[in-house]
């Protein structure tokens, strides 16, 4: 097998999960190592324990990529004998993709829909764009339009996509009356002015805002240019958390048993009907919260999920819901030889899935 310099692996590592897929309280992508460092074989598992960081020394791991983010809260000391120092001491890099993975196309919620046979699954909550550039409002003279423009777009406006000096101008009247004290560049103090302008509207990425605010102040024949600033977002793309679909009709009871031979595991825990034909699903792996709501909302018929609260499984029964809890990392534990395999083929190096990772919970 190939070795990898960790700072590209990480390249591939975000390609199949982005890091911004993530949700804002979650703690994703890599937690400790030197990017520079060869990585020779990685390990995957939902969770880093002292069994799988036993596991991952006796296989000659450079890295671990777990699941779940075993530095989440702030940490003040880092202290033998903890995992993280341990992991730190021998060289061993730890990454986690967590909820960037349950967002990922054909990572954890994809794979729980497939068990259930989602057809074209859609995500149960959509993630709201980031905001993403500012949209820049301004009104000039006719005759200093093309002398504003220009210092807008020298200041980092204007671009969408590969094309350059984009904006749309139109033309009006602007009013103003200038009281005691002013200066301005058309009429004088006391009177009301009615001035022929442009009004210019151009982008501008966030980065660039301060600046092209700037040369909009130093290009602009007014002593007091007015302008809006609009924060803008990317357009939907589809992506959110769980899934949700219609699938092929089937009795309720023959897909809690598909469940189990999918997920591995002898038990599941089930509240409401076991009985009758369910032709809707949806899925979120983990800890479902309040997407149970989402799902009752949209009435499916049956919902898989790691776990929920007691009074949430009395709802999803009342509703006459099949709602299916296999255990918190039960729900996730699936997808993890997939995302080994994807990891494997799009960087060359050895990647296995532990042995020795399972839910601390078990069903006596």
């Amino acid at each position: 097998m190939l070795a990898m310099e960790l700072r590209k692996l990480l390249d591939v590592l975000e390609g199949i999960a982005p890091t911004s897929y993530a949700e804002s309280w979650d703690n994703v992508g890599l937690l400790a190592g030197d990017p520079d460092q060869q990585i020779n074989k990685a390990i995957v598992t939902i969770d880093y324990t002292h069994a799988v960081a036993q596991e991952a020394c006796s296989l000659g791991a450079d890295l671990v990529i777990s699941y779940h983010p075993p530095i989440f809260d702030a940490i003040k000391r880092l202290t033998a004998p903890s995992l993280v120092f341990e992991a730190i001491r021998k060289g061993m890099a730890i990454y986690s993709p967590h909820t960037a993975l349950d967002v990922a196309p054909g990572g954890t919620n994809d794979v729980l829909a497939e068990i259930l046979g989602i057809t074209d699954p859609a995500p149960l909550r959509e993630i709201a764009p980031a905001p993403w550039h500012y949209k820049l409002i301004t009104f000039v003279p006719h005759e200093h339009v093309d002398r504003v423009a220009e210092a807008l777009f020298e200041a980092g406006a204007g671009w969408i996509g590969n094309y350059s000096h984009c904006s749309f101008r139109n033309e009006g009247t602007g009013t103003f009356l200038g009281h005691e004290g002013t200066n301005p560049t058309v009429g004088r103090p006391g009177e009301l002015e009615r001035a022929p302008e442009t009004r210019i509207e151009t982008i501008v990425p966030a980065r660039n805002l301060s600046a092209v605010v700037a040369a909009l102040h130093r290009s602009h024949p007014y002593e007091e240019p007015a302008f809006d600033i609009i924060q803008l977002t990317r357009a939907p793309e589809g992506r959110g958390m769980g899934r949700i679909g219609a699938i092929e009709p089937i009795d309720r009871d023959a897909l809690i048993e598909k469940i189990k031979r999918e997920l591995g595991v002898d038990r599941l825990l089930v509240a409401g009907p076991t009985e009758g034909l369910a032709r809707s699903a949806a899925c979120c792996a983990g800890a479902c919260g309040s997407m149970l709501n989402d799902a009752l909302a949209r009435k499916v018929d049956v919902m898989l999920t790691g776990e929920v609260r007691h009074h949430d499984a009395l709802k999803a029964a009342a509703a006459g819901m099949t709602l299916i809890c296999a255990l918190h990392s039960n729900s996730e534990r699936v997808t993890l030889t997939r995302y080994a395999r994807k990891i494997a083929a799009a960087s060359g190096i050895e990647v296995v899935v532990s042995r020795q990772d399972r839910d601390p919970f078990s069903i006596a």
